[in-house]
């Protein structure tokens, strides 16, 4: 019975609520909740919003992607450039909102492919950076192919590959150089000399036609320098898809040797899912071909206008856009001491262009019935033949430092100067 008394006493304990005490608590508590809902309710809202921006993953990568990265202050200049073109005739202002508006979406085509390469092995990865990798590049390059501006397309190509030996490495070299004066930079020998064994050998391929050219020992002419371009790109395709398989499977450690080291410091963590990766890589490809075409439109306006020679703009200021992300993350990188993913960038960049995105255009012109061949004119051709060897010395001792660094910076000033008050001797 005591057990029983004990459990009603219990019970009739847990079952008063409505006690003096207990409903001036409730009674306290209650007043005193609209005020804590009113100064909670800001952070509950902004907290809330914050959470379903995370939950919806389309609303997140197009931050990400469009919003979060500084460079993106530069999209605005893109749909100007295009509203320009159809209401005014200020050509000079078209290329040059042209020209800052690629700039962004270029760096967000590169941002994109590494995403995407995360989720791929390195053989899928490799290729995916081999070809969107200058994917800017040949995206203005078919434009003026389809236009038939061949030698814009020669010039800008060449332009791409003297930007990123000369003005890339060597403003990274000077960085790196600055940041770590009291000890010597190092990086992998040899990789550096494959690039450079490789960009000989591209050397090498513009050279022929344009001594065949030159001394008028055609076979057929204007037929056998074309002939001979296009089975030298198949060859320079075919070398470059060895390199590949040379440098991703059968020497792979000589290659992920380093890049292992550097990955343990900060490992790459994909941000967008591989859908929404492969989206943005088709709608970035678009948007640049549109911009594209206006900023191929204007080229010849843009020289009348402001006075300048279409070979300066073709070889010095449309390829500065098209490396401007290579330019921002290699000096980066140099800044780290990382000269290794440095070299890379800036070199690796100038062999596919050289190997790859060069002899592609020229596959694609005969595709499209456009004579695009590798005769660079003796002019141009010496340029690039000069730069490489200038460039391999600089790397042949696997070493960097800031004079280095400033000396290929002051070879890349005579270039640009030289093609500045350089008269091309053909149209087209």
């Amino acid at each position: 019975m005591g057990s029983v008394e004990e459990k009603i006493d219990l019970d009739s304990d847990e079952e008063i609520p409505f006690s003096v005490s207990q409903s001036t608590n409730k009674m306290h508590s209650l007043s005193f909740e609209p005020s804590r809902h009113i100064l909670a309710h800001p952070q509950f809202s902004a907290s809330w919003v914050i959470r379903k921006v995370n939950r919806v993953s389309v609303l997140r990568s197009i931050y990400i992607v469009l919003i979060k990265a500084k460079i993106n202050v530069l999209l605005p200049f893109g749909p100007l450039a295009i509203l320009l073109h159809y209401f005014t005739k200020l050509h000079g202002l078209v290329f040059v909102f042209s020209l800052i508006g690629i700039i962004p979406l270029a760096e967000r085509l590169g941002y994109v492919t590494e995403q995407l390469a995360c989720y791929t092995g390195p053989t899928v990865g490799g290729l995916l950076n081999a070809t969107f990798g200058n994917a800017t590049e040949m995206i203005i390059s078919i434009y003026a192919l389809k236009n038939g501006m061949i030698r814009v397309v020669q010039q800008s190509l060449l332009g791409s590959i003297l930007s990123n030996m000369l003005l890339v490495l060597g403003c990274a070299f000077f960085s790196g150089g600055l940041v770590h004066h009291q000890k010597v930079q190092i990086f992998n020998k040899a990789t550096a000399l494959v690039n450079s064994g490789l960009l000989l050998m591209a050397v090498m391929c513009i050279l022929f036609p344009a001594v065949l050219q030159f001394t008028h020992t055609e076979v057929h002419k204007g037929k056998s320098e074309i002939a001979l371009s296009r089975v030298t790109s198949i060859v320079m395709l075919i070398a470059y898809a060895s390199y590949l398989f040379f440098q991703l499977k059968s020497q792979n450690n000589l290659y992920s040797e380093v890049g292992d080291n550097d990955e343990a410091d900060d490992e790459e963590v994909p941000e967008i899912n591989p859908w929404e990766a492969s989206g943005w890589l088709a709608m970035l490809t678009l948007l640049i071909s549109l911009l594209s075409g206006y900023l191929v439109d204007e080229i010849q306006g843009a020289s009348d206008s402001m006075n300048m020679p279409v070979a300066f703009i073709s070889v010095i200021l449309l390829p500065i856009v098209g490396n401007a992300a290579e330019h921002a993350s290699a000096i980066m990188f140099a800044m780290k001491d990382k000269l290794d993913i440095t070299i890379g960038v800036a070199i690796g960049s100038s062999t596919q262009i050289s190997m790859f995105v060069i002899p592609f255009c020229v596959i694609v012109g005969w595709i499209m019935g456009a004579p695009m061949d590798l005769n660079f004119q003796l002019f141009e051709t010496a340029t690039l033949f000069i730069t490489v060897v200038v460039v391999a010395f600089m790397l042949q001792e696997g070493q960097s430092n800031y004079f280095k660094g400033l000396m290929l910076i002051l070879c890349y000033i005579i270039v640009a100067a030289s093609f500045f008050v350089h008269i091309d001797p053909t149209k087209g």
